[in-house]
């Protein structure tokens, strides 16, 4: 099992590269099964989830061809439904994706629950409701979901989603790509990887109008075709190493980077005192000055990300005075906060809100990421806190970060990633790996 070892209180400077957008990845894989021919995917993010989801498509027949790192080629011209994929889809969140694409594909569905991080219950009802109103029966026992259209397939309907949800918009986006007729999705979510998903999808020659607004509208077609798409960048990537330099202190440019979709997390941190400086495609973010207290609400796009909530909370343990962090998205993501207070942090939860008593210094201690986000959060605060800081289950961090490590290390940072076995008494004299 391998862990992180941090040895906090050294400045971040330089630049670094940020990756395609783990959120659209996930959803675009999936959505590649609808594809006749050969799809090629550039500025694809080298994470665990994409591994597992290309893996996916191979157990079902697709043959996956990486030309580079960031890019790979998938033709599922001759795919099929197969049970093989199960182990692999318990493991990821965004396997529910796979309903909506095989409903598309094959007119029924055979997939597991989704896995991935836990933070609190997170239904498919939504998901299941999209479906129906297409057209398909829906089960779900003993941990397995079915789907059949029968003989007519999907067809074009009007569905309005009882809360927003960025699941249940994509997967019902890609279902009624090729649904006989036009579908009208109201009340969906808008964040930049909805639109990303619209776009792939519509390159691939699917009619899909309206996504970044509060309707999305579909008009289906009779099958898409293959060709080549470029992912954005990751907005959550970017937000982390803002939220970094923000904790360290120091100077960094981030490059590939769409600063509109980093507005909301940009306003928090210059309201802490944070200097952000935008450009055409990269911003510089630098912290010279001691952190003032904000309050900060999470918010479906474009108001501050949930995904940004972990980090945001590991920075306001440095600013001085109280700061109240609200999750207005997930009823339960505080779980991470425990690890906190192994640093010596003052924080207290009731309900969604969280209460940060800052302006103390935080300790290293050996500390553990409970999902994705929140083991960012512990390397966040692991960067900032005096001593050496011991990241544990950093699988979780390792589904939606590429070399986190590596990229860390150029700008500064004290951090390695170490096997058990090789566990270090000090980072100098770890193996980086």
């Amino acid at each position: 099992m391998d862990k992180y070892i941090i040895r906090g209180g050294k400045q971040l400077h330089g630049q670094v590269e940020i990756s395609g957008a783990k959120n659209a990845a996930v959803a675009i894989i999936p959505a590649v099964l609808m594809v006749n021919g050969v799809c090629r995917l550039e500025n694809l993010p080298q994470i665990s989830d994409t591994d597992k989801l290309l893996h996916i498509l191979s157990l079902m027949g697709a043959k996956v061809r990486y030309i580079n790192p960031g890019t790979v080629e998938v033709d599922c011209s001759h795919v099929y439904l197969s049970d093989d994929i199960f182990p692999l889809t318990r493991q990821i969140r965004a396997s529910y994706y796979l309903i909506g694409s095989m409903l598309g594909r094959f007119g029924r569905a055979r997939t597991t629950m989704p896995g991935g991080c836990n933070f609190g219950v997170r239904p498919i009802d939504q998901h299941v409701k999209g479906m129906k109103a297409l057209g398909a029966s829906i089960g779900i026992a003993r941990g397995l979901i079915t789907a059949e259209t029968g003989g007519s397939g999907l067809g074009g309907a009007r569905i309005y989603l009882d809360k927003v949800s960025v699941g249940a918009t994509i997967n019902v986006m890609i279902a009624a790509v090729t649904a006989k007729g036009r579908t009208v999705i109201e009340n969906v979510a808008k964040e930049p990887h909805i639109v990303d998903v619209a776009n792939f999808l519509n390159s691939m020659g699917a009619d899909v109008r309206g996504a970044g607004t509060d309707v999305i509208k579909v008009r289906g077609v009779e099958a898409l075709h293959g060709g080549t798409y470029s992912l954005i960048p990751d907005q959550i990537e970017a937000g982390t190493f803002m939220t970094a330099v923000a904790a360290a202190g120091g100077e960094v440019q981030l490059n590939n980077v769409i600063p509109r979709h980093l507005e909301c997390i940009s306003a928090k941190l210059r309201e802490m005192g944070v200097s952000v400086t935008e450009y055409g495609d990269s911003i510089v973010v630098k912290r010279d000055r001691p952190l003032e207290r904000v309050n900060v609400k999470t918010q479906p796009y474009p108001g501050f990300p949930t995904d940004m909530q972990p980090q945001i909370t590991a920075v306001l343990c440095q600013a001085e005075g109280t700061s109240v962090v609200t999750e207005g998205v997930w009823d339960n993501r505080y779980k991470y906060v425990n690890e906190l207070r192994k640093m010596g942090a003052e924080i207290t939860v009731s309900g969604k809100t969280a209460i940060i008593e800052g302006g103390r210094k935080l300790t290293g201690a050996p500390v553990a990421a409970c999902d994705l986000r929140a083991g960012a959060a512990m390397v966040v605060a692991g960067l900032c806190a005096e001593g050496l800081t011991v990241v544990e289950d950093v699988v979780y961090i390792e589904r939606g970060y590429q070399d986190l490590v590596g990229k860390l290390r150029s700008l500064g940072a004290d951090i390695v990633s170490v096997s058990e076995p090789d566990l270090p008494d000090a980072p100098a004299e770890a193996d980086a790996g």
